[in-house]
């Protein structure tokens, strides 16, 4: 029985680190993932945190996803009170016809930010 691997990427923010730069960060952990034969990559969903960029999740999949060749890309997770059923439903329609057997939904209810921020949001 082989064990597979994941990543849980936050696209974490660093003190002089223009966003454009965690963005390209993230799809060079992508790459050297894959290249070691991880199974997912996972992003995870942030909102009005200045420390983490991975608050637009399925932009950022989709960006990694062309990016790569075969690593299954995944939202850890999307959640579901900051944003429309159908809404999610299509995007994730899309991405699957995107990329094929490569992506992944994660769901989640917590609203992942301040409460502000959350009232903002909707």
């Amino acid at each position: 029985m082989s064990v597979k691997f994941s990543i849980l990427e936050l696209a974490v923010v660093g003190q002089d680190i223009p966003h454009t730069q965690v963005f390209k960060n993230s799809v060079e952990l992508a790459n050297v993932s894959e290249s070691l034969g991880y199974e997912r990559f996972w992003l995870a969903e942030h909102h009005n945190m200045v420390s983490i960029a991975s608050s637009a999740t399925t932009v950022l999949m989709s960006h990694i996803a062309s990016k790569t060749k075969s690593i299954r890309i995944g939202s850890g997770g999307i959640m579901l009170p900051n944003h429309s059923p159908l809404i999610v439903a299509e995007q994730f329609g899309t991405l699957g016809s995107l990329y094929p057997g490569r992506i992944d939904m994660g769901l989640g209810r917590a609203p992942g930010t301040d409460q502000v921020t959350a009232h903002a949001i909707r």
